[in-house]
């Protein structure tokens, strides 16, 4: 596939946009969220570029969606001062109220969002090339999560009205919010990811400073005026900027409580060094990841090609989750790849509104000079691209590379490519990928393709020690959201799942007496005459 087919073939002019998914001219956003109110930024912007391009007669141009806030440290700092004001030690209106009416809160917002789905599922397209149908996915995705967590809460809540009677204690045990949370979500799931540590921090009683990803930015501005409606100021405070003018003042502070984060893990560990006390900040990170996709000798072929290049390449492999990596079995090479190379080439690439498209265009900059360094690199190495159009590009696009044999020497065989590059490495014995998996630096999830169960049962216990997920003849993924997600090394910190993110952003508290009449008189009239938001039976239905 030549540069100017995929040119010609990938991006559009101008007049074959559907009108329905034009935009409605630039978009400079300058507002942002402080203390209650939605202000606006008087001082530097930076330009907001779309990865899709319209190809004119003079060549390719890359569409400027319009600007976002290049906040500094001093905006930040104010929106550090109003969350920590609104906290107030705990004692504030937000960590003081009722999980009942904290649920009312939320369920508000939510309300609100949706009213925003059309407006935010246009910006995921042009902001990060998502195509529609998956958009549209993430946003009814976020919309769950969010009921799912005040439904979980409500258990939780339910579980906590009773006391606890030991050894002649009388106690109340209830989960109490933290403090203040400093949140940065990624921008493969600007939406989805973020608010699955935002909600849970906020629903929790917690008061929140988030800055939204470099990428997926503008999509933030229909929901401002929802977070401005449904919280009381102070709240939930939204920040713009670059990281390294915004983020260190706040972490330098010792103000943070919790960091929740997802990105890279040295950004993470350079950043939780800037925390003075750093036993007194809890982290909640999901971080890089390198999940290999291991075929077995006896394995459903059709099932692991499938399941594979769905692993591989959904949103053109742009996600924590995805196989960036095969090991395939010689007696299976040939054919696996084959089979792999044939379906990747029926792939439609295409732009993110059309109708069933599954390549992209790419949204980070300089991304397909990376990845086809990345090739080069494996090539030089002994690898062949193994598909005819693998690994052209133009523009912002950059086409599948399926590369086989892949050197333990090169490049990406341990880096994180996040891109649509897939190696593929054969082995002659499952020692070989054992010790791979062994010796690396992440441990998020793998998939095992076999249908051996004593040679499956072995690497499941060889490898539940190095991963937080082992996929058994499936893709791996996060969902569902009620399961955990985690990772092993250097791949996350906490886990998150819908219950287990309520649990992370709060701590178990204790008001305990001896199991006496005193003890119990005097919990029973502090319950009757509600003088406490903690000691309480109520039950949320």
């Amino acid at each position: 596939m030549s540069d100017q087919l995929v040119q010609n073939s990938i991006f559009p002019s101008e007049d074959k946009i559907p009108t329905a998914y034009k935009l409605n001219g630039s978009m400079d956003q300058r507002s942002y969220l402080l203390n209650g109110e939605i202000l606006q930024w008087h001082g530097d912007v930076t330009p907001i570029q779309s990865p899709v391009c319209i190809s004119t007669d003079s060549g390719l141009e890359q569409v400027t969606l319009g600007s976002s806030p290049l906040m500094d440290s001093e905006a930040a700092l104010k929106a550090l001062d109003a969350a920590t004001v609104a906290y107030s030690q705990g004692c504030g209106n937000w960590p003081s109220m009722t999980v009942a009416d904290r649920i009312q809160h939320i369920e508000l917002f939510l309300q609100n969002m949706r009213s925003k789905r059309a407006e935010v599922v246009k910006l995921l397209m042009w902001e990060i090339g998502k195509p529609l149908i998956d958009s549209e996915k993430e946003f009814d995705r976020t919309c769950d999560y969010i009921v799912d967590t005040i439904h979980a809460l409500k258990d939780l809540d339910r579980n906590s009205s009773r006391f606890e009677i030991e050894q002649g204690t009388l106690a109340q045990i209830r989960r109490l919010s933290l403090g203040v949370v400093l949140c940065m979500g990624p921008y493969n799931y600007p939406l989805n990811e973020t608010f699955t540590t935002l909600i849970p921090a906020l629903i929790m009683g917690n008061t929140v400073i988030f800055k939204p990803a470099k990428f997926g930015v503008l999509l933030m501005t229909p929901l401002l005026e929802a977070f401005q409606k449904s919280f009381p100021k102070g709240v939930i405070n939204i920040i713009y900027g670059r990281g390294r003018d915004t983020i260190p003042c706040l972490m330098s502070s010792g103000k943070i409580d919790v960091f929740a984060f997802i990105g890279t893990n040295k950004a993470a560990s350079a950043l939780k060094k800037m925390h003075p006390k750093p036993h007194r900040l809890r982290a909640v990170l999901g971080l890089d990841a390198k999940n290999p996709g291991i075929i077995l000798p006896d394995v459903d072929l059709d099932n692991a090609v499938n399941e594979c290049i769905a692993g591989a390449l959904s949103f053109n492999g742009q996600r924590c989750t995805a196989l960036k990596i095969i090991f395939v079995h010689v007696s299976q090479q040939n054919a696996f790849i084959d089979k792999f190379v044939s379906t990747i080439e029926k792939l439609t690439p295409g732009m993110p509104w059309s109708n069933l498209v599954q390549l992209t265009p790419l949204p980070e900059p300089g991304k397909t000079t990376y990845l086809n360094a990345l090739v080069e690199d494996a090539v030089s190495h002994g690898a062949t691209i193994m598909n005819q159009s693998g690994g052209q590009h133009s523009g912002t696009y950059f086409h599948p590379a399926v590369l086989s044999p892949v050197s333990p020497d090169s490049r990406i065989y341990k880096e994180e490519q996040f891109g649509p590059v897939i190696p593929i490495v054969p082995y002659t014995d499952i020692s070989e990928v054992t010790q791979y998996v062994l010796d690396s630096e992440f441990g998020q999830q793998l998939s095992i393709f076999g249908n051996n169960p004593s040679e499956v049962a072995k690497l499941i216990d060889t490898f539940s020690h190095q991963v937080g997920r082992i996929n058994l003849n499936c893709q791996c993924q996060r969902g569902p959201d009620l399961f955990p997600f985690n990772g092993r090394k250097d791949s996350a910190e906490g886990t998150l799942s819908v219950s287990d993110a309520l649990r992370v952003f709060s701590i178990r508290s204790v008001v305990a007496t001896k199991h006496c009449d005193n003890g119990k008189n005097l919990i029973r009239d502090i319950i009757r005459d509600r003088d406490s938001a903690f000691l309480s039976t109520d039950f949320i239905f």
